[in-house]
């Protein structure tokens, strides 16, 4: 799947999630067709190979200002770090995020019971700044007051010393009321005596209500109000927990619920909102039970964004046939959760696509299958679903402001411009053809209605490249 996004997605997605199979000898992942135990001496290199192959293909479908969010627990952090500073870069490392999982105690751990997961966090570029701030919230404002009745508004004290020897230095601070301070040992004023001479007599400092009390700066509610700076630790009480997890998609399925390890809608929304992109288009290529588009889905209910997901899963144990794909329709259309009450639903489309393999051998048979099989990618790429007409030898789609057109057999090409030439508008015209050549000749007499291409070379050469 990752392959054929690579075809249809290359640097188009803004944002990619995932909770890769971490790797803890308990059989949770399948290599080679086979489970890895603790006993594999290759443990750690398989899990490593099977996660670079992966993660190279993915940095290819991010844009350039894009970021990823990789989940994962201590088995597998420290290799996974190394790993992504090679594929994204040392210099676009962004945070390791520690997520609070959950609240209570294992008193049957061996000697620490552990509480947190890890979230990896890589943009695509340095030069880009993709994460960015989070809404502020009513406990963080309740933490600015107006003691002095300041027209400005509330405010919150900031500390006028500082350390570090490139601050403001040392000099006398008097207060309107005289009285005279230092800074504290080993500490330096925040700013040079002219600035803080300015700040006073702006009433940007305050000494107290008696106005001989430490000087300190006041940061006044409207100066911060367009966010807050994400912090690298992300409670549970913030952004739920593993039982959290666990009630919502016992909601929807029922007290067996079929997966046993999601992750809360609110930990997915946490990272949705750290971009100012409400448009952007998501990708969670371990998508296990849909919590992702899940997430996706609330967001775009609650801030009005028009959010796309992509998810990508196998179908192991029929994860993806059973709960990925019923939990989202459910989420779209709405369901009665297990206390008989109805959740209403939140609306948008859903396409599931299934992927197969096509013999890799330039055959001429090789080639006619793939066109054959390729008429999905297509649509996807240029986002267009609406079937128009369809015949045997080729078929037409569209979208709101283009038409796409796929001719199985080069023979049909005579027919085909007999078909748009009913219809208004242009075409991009994807041609079977044994080489590169579209056949452009045989469409010079239509030539302003057509962009031209020719398959499945457009797709084999994405596919070259990719796999060299």
């Amino acid at each position: 799947s990752l392959a054929v996004l690579n075809f249809t997605h290359r640097e188009a997605v803004d944002l990619i999630y995932i909770d890769p199979p971490y790797n803890t000898g308990n059989n949770d992942f399948i290599y080679n067709d086979k489970l890895v135990d603790k006993e594999d001496s290759f443990r750690h290199s398989k899990w490593l190979s099977f996660m670079e192959k992966r993660l190279k293909l993915a940095r290819f479908l991010l844009k350039n200002t894009g970021a990823i969010f990789i989940s994962i627990d201590d088995n597998e952090q420290a290799p996974l770090r190394m790993l992504c500073d090679e594929i994204f870069g040392q210099e676009n490392f962004v945070a390791q995020v520690v997520w609070e999982k959950m609240y209570t105690t294992k008193n049957d751990s061996s000697m620490i019971s552990g509480a947190h997961e890890y979230i990896l966090i890589y943009t695509k570029s340095p030069e880009q700044k993709p994460i960015g701030l989070l809404p502020r919230t009513e406990e963080a404002d309740n933490r600015y007051t107006n003691p002095d009745n300041d027209p400005r508004g509330n405010w919150k004290a900031i500390p006028m010393y500082a350390k570090g020897e490139s601050r403001g230095g040392r000099y006398i601070i008097t207060s309107p009321s005289g009285k005279q301070f230092s800074p504290e040992p080993n500490t330096h004023w925040r700013y040079n005596k002219g600035v803080v001479d300015g700040l006073i007599k702006d009433n940007h400092i305050y000494f107290g209500k008696n106005g001989d009390g430490q000087p300190n700066l006041k940061r006044f509610l409207s100066e911060v109000q367009q966010g807050m700076k994400v912090k690298s630790l992300w409670k549970f009480s913030e952004v739920g927990s593993n039982d959290s997890a666990k009630r919502e998609i016992r909601a929807i399925f029922g007290p067996e619920a079929p997966f046993d390890f999601p992750k809360p809608v609110t930990l997915i929304q946490r990272i949705l909102q750290l971009s100012e992109n409400k448009d952007l288009t998501f990708l969670d290529f371990f998508a296990g039970s849909g919590t992702s588009a899940q997430a996706v889905l609330s967001q775009n209910e609650e801030d009005g964004g028009h959010r796309n997901f992509i998810l990508c899963t196998n179908n192991e144990n029929n994860i993806s046939t059973d709960v990925c794909y019923p939990r989202i329709s459910k989420v779209i259309k709405g369901y009665k959760n297990t206390e008989g009450e109805k959740v209403e639903g939140l609306g948008g489309n859903l396409k599931y696509y299934v992927t197969d393999f096509v013999e890799a051998e330039p055959t001429d048979k090789n080639k006619r299958k793939l066109v054959k099989e390729s008429t999905d990618m297509l649509c996807i790429l240029e986002n267009a679903f609406e079937l128009v007409q369809e015949t045997p030898e080729f078929k037409i789609f569209k979208n709101t402001d283009k038409h796409i057109g796929v001719i199985f057999y080069e023979e049909a090409i005579e027919d085909y411009k007999k078909a748009i030439r009913k219809i208004d508008g242009h075409f991009n015209t994807y041609v079977f053809s044994m080489g590169d050549d579209p056949h452009a000749k045989k469409f010079a007499d239509v030539k302003s209605k057509v962009t031209l291409c020719a398959i499945p070379e457009v797709i084999l050469k994405v596919y070259r490249e990719i796999f060299k």
